[in-house]
Protein backbone atom coordinates (compact mmCIF):
# COMPACT_ATOMS: atom_id res chain seq x y z
CA UNK A 1 0.00 0.00 0.00
CA UNK A 2 1.31 3.48 -1.14
CA UNK A 3 2.70 5.09 1.87
CA UNK A 4 0.51 8.86 2.37
CA UNK A 5 1.49 12.21 4.21
CA UNK A 6 0.20 11.23 7.17
CA UNK A 7 3.13 7.65 7.29
CA UNK A 8 6.09 10.83 6.69
CA UNK A 9 7.59 11.13 9.97
CA UNK A 10 10.66 10.86 11.21
CA UNK A 11 14.55 10.80 9.43
CA UNK A 12 14.29 10.67 5.54
CA UNK A 13 17.97 9.80 5.06
CA UNK A 14 19.72 9.97 2.23
CA UNK A 15 22.60 7.28 0.89
CA UNK A 16 25.22 7.31 -1.69
CA UNK A 17 25.82 4.95 -4.21
CA UNK A 18 29.04 3.50 -2.88
CA UNK A 19 31.83 3.42 -5.88
CA UNK A 20 34.99 0.83 -6.12
CA UNK A 21 38.23 1.68 -6.82
CA UNK A 22 38.52 3.10 -10.53
CA UNK A 23 34.91 4.68 -10.23
CA UNK A 24 36.55 7.85 -11.19
CA UNK A 25 38.52 6.62 -14.68
CA UNK A 26 35.66 6.04 -17.81
CA UNK A 27 36.77 2.93 -18.28
CA UNK A 28 35.43 1.15 -15.54
CA UNK A 29 32.06 -0.79 -17.01
CA UNK A 30 29.95 -1.26 -13.36
CA UNK A 31 31.33 0.99 -10.93
CA UNK A 32 28.74 0.15 -7.89
CA UNK A 33 30.18 -1.44 -4.78
CA UNK A 34 27.16 -3.59 -3.83
CA UNK A 35 28.82 -5.01 -0.71
CA UNK A 36 29.06 -1.96 0.25
CA UNK A 37 25.90 -1.09 -0.40
CA UNK A 38 23.86 -3.95 2.06
CA UNK A 39 26.21 -3.12 4.61
CA UNK A 40 25.47 0.94 4.54
CA UNK A 41 21.61 -0.12 4.00
CA UNK A 42 21.22 -2.47 7.24
CA UNK A 43 23.61 -0.12 9.18
CA UNK A 44 21.49 3.09 8.29
CA UNK A 45 17.98 0.79 9.64
CA UNK A 46 19.90 -0.78 12.31
CA UNK A 47 20.83 2.63 13.75
CA UNK A 48 17.44 4.28 13.32
CA UNK A 49 16.59 6.13 10.54
CA UNK A 50 13.21 5.76 9.20
CA UNK A 51 13.65 5.60 5.31
CA UNK A 52 16.10 5.73 2.41
CA UNK A 53 16.27 7.90 -0.32
CA UNK A 54 18.65 7.31 -3.39
CA UNK A 55 19.96 8.43 -6.55
CA UNK A 56 19.37 11.78 -6.02
CA UNK A 57 22.48 14.37 -6.27
CA UNK A 58 25.26 13.06 -4.45
CA UNK A 59 23.75 9.29 -5.42
CA UNK A 60 24.59 10.19 -8.57
CA UNK A 61 21.76 9.75 -10.79
CA UNK A 62 23.13 11.57 -13.38
CA UNK A 63 26.80 9.71 -13.49
CA UNK A 64 25.41 6.09 -13.30
CA UNK A 65 24.67 4.33 -16.63
CA UNK A 66 21.09 3.11 -16.28
CA UNK A 67 22.22 -1.01 -15.54
CA UNK A 68 24.31 0.42 -12.58
CA UNK A 69 21.27 2.57 -11.34
CA UNK A 70 18.62 -0.43 -11.34
CA UNK A 71 21.28 -3.07 -10.19
CA UNK A 72 21.81 -0.53 -7.39
CA UNK A 73 18.02 0.15 -5.92
CA UNK A 74 17.23 -3.10 -6.29
CA UNK A 75 20.27 -4.28 -3.86
CA UNK A 76 18.92 -1.32 -1.50
CA UNK A 77 15.41 -3.10 -2.12
CA UNK A 78 16.78 -6.22 -1.25
CA UNK A 79 18.51 -5.37 1.31
CA UNK A 80 16.18 -3.05 3.29
CA UNK A 81 13.58 -6.42 3.05
CA UNK A 82 10.78 -4.01 3.42
CA UNK A 83 11.60 -2.45 7.37
CA UNK A 84 11.83 1.17 6.26
CA UNK A 85 10.49 3.10 2.91
CA UNK A 86 12.90 3.18 -0.10
CA UNK A 87 12.20 5.76 -2.50
CA UNK A 88 14.33 5.57 -5.88
CA UNK A 89 15.72 9.14 -7.80
CA UNK A 90 14.46 8.03 -10.97
CA UNK A 91 14.65 11.91 -12.66
CA UNK A 92 15.85 12.10 -16.33
CA UNK A 93 15.87 15.10 -19.33
CA UNK A 94 12.18 14.17 -19.96
CA UNK A 95 9.30 12.99 -19.15
CA UNK A 96 9.05 9.28 -20.85
CA UNK A 97 12.42 8.40 -19.80
CA UNK A 98 11.20 9.15 -16.07
CA UNK A 99 8.07 6.75 -16.16
CA UNK A 100 10.30 3.93 -18.25
CA UNK A 101 12.23 4.26 -14.43
CA UNK A 102 9.79 4.54 -12.38
CA UNK A 103 8.08 1.86 -13.70
CA UNK A 104 10.90 -0.47 -13.11
CA UNK A 105 11.72 0.52 -10.10
CA UNK A 106 7.99 -0.11 -8.82
CA UNK A 107 8.28 -4.18 -10.61
CA UNK A 108 11.40 -4.41 -7.87
CA UNK A 109 9.59 -3.21 -5.23
CA UNK A 110 10.11 0.15 -3.99
CA UNK A 111 8.00 2.31 -1.50
CA UNK A 112 8.33 5.21 -3.95
CA UNK A 113 10.15 7.75 -6.26
CA UNK A 114 12.67 10.87 -5.10
CA UNK A 115 11.86 12.96 -8.11
CA UNK A 116 13.19 16.14 -9.21
CA UNK A 117 12.33 17.97 -12.36
CA UNK A 118 14.07 17.44 -16.12
CA UNK A 119 16.66 20.48 -15.79
CA UNK A 120 17.95 20.63 -19.78
CA UNK A 121 15.60 23.76 -20.16
CA UNK A 122 13.94 25.80 -17.45
CA UNK A 123 10.44 24.22 -16.75
CA UNK A 124 7.69 26.91 -16.41
CA UNK A 125 4.72 26.52 -13.64
CA UNK A 126 2.30 24.61 -16.14
CA UNK A 127 5.63 22.03 -17.13
CA UNK A 128 6.60 21.72 -13.28
CA UNK A 129 2.61 20.52 -12.69
CA UNK A 130 2.50 18.40 -15.82
CA UNK A 131 5.17 16.90 -15.77
CA UNK A 132 4.47 15.39 -11.84
CA UNK A 133 0.87 14.69 -12.57
CA UNK A 134 1.89 12.83 -15.61
CA UNK A 135 4.11 10.48 -13.45
CA UNK A 136 1.75 10.21 -10.78
CA UNK A 137 -0.63 9.07 -13.00
CA UNK A 138 1.85 6.26 -15.01
CA UNK A 139 2.71 4.99 -11.87
CA UNK A 140 -0.42 5.64 -9.35
CA UNK A 141 0.66 3.08 -6.16
CA UNK A 142 4.36 4.59 -6.11
CA UNK A 143 4.31 7.20 -3.37
CA UNK A 144 6.03 10.70 -4.88
CA UNK A 145 8.99 12.93 -2.61
CA UNK A 146 9.73 16.05 -4.99
CA UNK A 147 13.06 17.10 -4.77
CA UNK A 148 13.42 21.43 -4.95
CA UNK A 149 16.49 21.92 -5.57
CA UNK A 150 16.47 25.77 -7.28
CA UNK A 151 19.89 25.00 -8.18
CA UNK A 152 19.87 22.26 -9.50
CA UNK A 153 16.57 22.33 -11.20
CA UNK A 154 17.00 25.97 -12.14
CA UNK A 155 13.91 27.43 -9.68
CA UNK A 156 12.16 27.20 -7.01
CA UNK A 157 8.89 25.83 -7.16
CA UNK A 158 6.85 28.32 -6.01
CA UNK A 159 3.87 28.42 -3.63
CA UNK A 160 1.20 28.55 -6.38
CA UNK A 161 2.12 25.36 -7.95
CA UNK A 162 2.93 23.60 -4.38
CA UNK A 163 -1.18 24.31 -3.86
CA UNK A 164 -1.87 22.28 -7.85
CA UNK A 165 0.94 19.50 -6.52
CA UNK A 166 -0.93 19.05 -2.96
CA UNK A 167 -4.06 18.19 -5.36
CA UNK A 168 -2.07 14.80 -6.62
CA UNK A 169 -2.95 12.54 -4.07
CA UNK A 170 0.40 10.08 -4.76
CA UNK A 171 2.86 13.48 -3.95
CA UNK A 172 3.15 12.77 0.13
CA UNK A 173 6.01 15.08 0.38
CA UNK A 174 8.87 17.48 -0.98
CA UNK A 175 12.63 17.86 0.00
CA UNK A 176 13.32 21.28 1.00
CA UNK A 177 16.58 23.09 1.09
CA UNK A 178 16.53 25.58 3.79
CA UNK A 179 13.66 27.57 6.13
CA UNK A 180 12.44 30.90 5.50
CA UNK A 181 9.63 32.78 4.27
CA UNK A 182 9.51 31.03 1.25
CA UNK A 183 9.52 27.95 3.19
CA UNK A 184 6.64 28.87 5.06
CA UNK A 185 4.50 29.96 2.60
CA UNK A 186 4.67 26.69 0.91
CA UNK A 187 3.90 24.76 4.39
CA UNK A 188 0.61 27.22 3.96
CA UNK A 189 -0.08 26.35 0.56
CA UNK A 190 -0.04 22.54 0.48
CA UNK A 191 -2.77 22.59 3.99
CA UNK A 192 -1.41 19.60 5.59
CA UNK A 193 -1.37 17.53 2.23
CA UNK A 194 2.16 17.55 1.33
CA UNK A 195 4.94 16.99 4.16
CA UNK A 196 7.74 19.64 3.23
CA UNK A 197 10.96 18.38 4.82
CA UNK A 198 13.76 20.52 5.73
CA UNK A 199 17.24 19.37 6.34
CA UNK A 200 18.05 17.73 9.90
CA UNK A 201 19.98 20.82 11.18
CA UNK A 202 16.66 22.81 10.01
CA UNK A 203 14.59 20.40 11.90
CA UNK A 204 13.95 21.70 15.61
CA UNK A 205 13.48 25.17 14.49
CA UNK A 206 11.02 24.22 11.96
CA UNK A 207 9.28 21.60 14.50
CA UNK A 208 8.52 24.56 16.92
CA UNK A 209 7.18 26.80 14.32
CA UNK A 210 4.84 24.46 12.99
CA UNK A 211 4.92 21.09 15.41
CA UNK A 212 2.13 19.62 13.70
CA UNK A 213 3.32 19.71 10.10
CA UNK A 214 7.31 19.18 10.43
CA UNK A 215 6.96 16.07 11.38
CA UNK A 216 10.23 14.63 9.43
CA UNK A 217 13.80 15.87 7.78
CA UNK A 218 15.73 14.37 5.00
CA UNK A 219 19.22 14.14 6.32
CA UNK A 220 22.32 13.70 3.97
CA UNK A 221 24.77 13.77 6.86
CA UNK A 222 22.78 11.20 7.99
CA UNK A 223 25.39 9.15 5.86
CA UNK A 224 28.34 10.50 7.94
CA UNK A 225 26.28 8.06 10.62
CA UNK A 226 22.13 8.96 12.18
CA UNK A 227 22.74 8.57 15.57
CA UNK A 228 22.76 12.56 15.78
CA UNK A 229 19.49 12.58 13.72
CA UNK A 230 17.75 10.09 15.88
CA UNK A 231 18.55 11.53 18.63
CA UNK A 232 17.42 14.65 17.79
CA UNK A 233 14.28 12.87 16.50
CA UNK A 234 13.63 11.47 19.83
CA UNK A 235 14.08 14.40 21.55
CA UNK A 236 11.81 16.44 19.42
CA UNK A 237 9.03 13.60 19.93
CA UNK A 238 9.58 13.08 23.46
CA UNK A 239 9.73 17.01 24.16
CA UNK A 240 13.13 17.75 24.96
CA UNK A 241 13.75 21.17 23.58
CA UNK A 242 17.21 21.42 25.31
CA UNK A 243 18.39 18.23 23.96
CA UNK A 244 16.92 18.93 20.60
CA UNK A 245 18.61 22.56 21.10
CA UNK A 246 22.10 20.80 21.95
CA UNK A 247 21.84 18.50 18.73
CA UNK A 248 20.98 21.30 16.33
CA UNK A 249 24.19 23.39 17.56
CA UNK A 250 26.01 20.32 17.07
CA UNK A 251 24.95 19.68 13.52
CA UNK A 252 25.28 23.82 12.81
CA UNK A 253 28.28 23.73 13.55
CA UNK A 254 29.58 20.59 11.58
CA UNK A 255 28.16 22.15 8.65
CA UNK A 256 30.00 25.56 8.92
CA UNK A 257 33.22 24.20 6.49
CA UNK A 258 31.11 22.03 4.31
CA UNK A 259 29.22 25.10 2.46
CA UNK A 260 32.79 26.95 0.42
CA UNK A 261 32.59 30.60 1.32
CA UNK A 262 29.31 29.77 2.76
CA UNK A 263 27.37 30.02 -0.03
CA UNK A 264 24.79 27.18 -1.68
CA UNK A 265 25.39 28.28 -4.95
CA UNK A 266 29.14 27.73 -5.21
CA UNK A 267 28.54 24.60 -3.15
CA UNK A 268 26.03 23.39 -5.73
CA UNK A 269 28.87 23.31 -8.42
CA UNK A 270 30.81 20.76 -6.39
CA UNK A 271 27.80 18.71 -4.80
CA UNK A 272 28.83 15.38 -5.63
CA UNK A 273 32.69 15.51 -5.08
CA UNK A 274 31.88 17.52 -1.55
CA UNK A 275 29.21 15.16 -0.30
CA UNK A 276 31.67 11.93 -0.75
CA UNK A 277 34.74 13.71 0.60
CA UNK A 278 32.51 14.40 3.69
CA UNK A 279 31.07 10.66 4.03
CA UNK A 280 34.15 9.19 3.63
CA UNK A 281 36.15 10.98 6.20
CA UNK A 282 33.51 10.18 8.37
CA UNK A 283 34.19 7.13 7.70
CA UNK A 284 30.42 5.58 8.52
CA UNK A 285 30.08 4.53 4.80
CA UNK A 286 32.86 3.83 2.67
CA UNK A 287 31.28 6.10 -0.54
CA UNK A 288 34.04 5.79 -2.56
CA UNK A 289 35.30 7.95 -5.44
CA UNK A 290 32.60 10.59 -7.81
CA UNK A 291 32.12 9.52 -11.22
CA UNK A 292 33.35 11.12 -14.42
CA UNK A 293 33.20 14.32 -15.12
CA UNK A 294 32.20 15.38 -11.20
CA UNK A 295 35.75 14.29 -10.04
CA UNK A 296 37.49 17.48 -9.32
CA UNK A 297 37.33 20.07 -6.89
CA UNK A 298 39.25 22.39 -5.13
CA UNK A 299 41.54 21.31 -2.27
CA UNK A 300 40.48 24.08 0.02
CA UNK A 301 36.78 23.16 -0.47
CA UNK A 302 37.80 19.40 -0.01
CA UNK A 303 39.44 20.05 3.32
CA UNK A 304 36.33 22.18 4.35
CA UNK A 305 34.35 18.78 3.28
CA UNK A 306 36.90 16.67 4.69
CA UNK A 307 36.35 18.64 8.31
CA UNK A 308 32.65 18.72 7.97
CA UNK A 309 32.81 14.92 8.10
CA UNK A 310 35.63 14.73 10.59
CA UNK A 311 32.97 16.87 13.08
CA UNK A 312 30.04 14.86 12.16
CA UNK A 313 32.01 11.49 13.08
CA UNK A 314 32.49 13.20 16.34
CA UNK A 315 28.68 13.76 17.06
CA UNK A 316 28.13 10.25 15.71
CA UNK A 317 30.32 8.60 18.80
CA UNK A 318 28.71 11.24 20.91
CA UNK A 319 25.26 10.11 20.78
CA UNK A 320 25.99 6.35 19.94
CA UNK A 321 26.68 5.91 23.39
CA UNK A 322 23.52 8.18 24.69
CA UNK A 323 21.90 6.04 22.49
CA UNK A 324 23.35 3.03 23.96
CA UNK A 325 22.58 3.86 27.12
CA UNK A 326 18.92 4.88 26.40
CA UNK A 327 17.92 1.69 25.23
CA UNK A 328 19.54 -0.32 27.84
CA UNK A 329 17.23 1.75 29.78
CA UNK A 330 14.25 1.22 28.00
CA UNK A 331 14.75 -2.53 27.72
Amino acid sequence: MRETVHDVKGIYAIIPTPAIPGADQITTADTVDYEETVRAVNCMIEDGVDAIMTTGTFGEAATLTWEEHLNFVVTVVEAAKGRVPIYAGATTLNTRDTIVRAKAFQEKGVSGLLLGRPMWCECDDDTIVSFYRDVAEAVPELGIIVYDNPVAFKGKISSAVYAQLAEIPSIIAAKCTSLGQAFWNDVDAVKGKIRMLPMERDWYEGWKTKPAEILACWSGAASCGPQPAVQLKRSIFTGDEEKAQEITEGMQHASQTFFPDGEFKLFAKYNIQLEKIRINEAGYINAGPSRPPYTKVPEEYAEGAREAGRRLAELRKKYSGQLTLMNESES
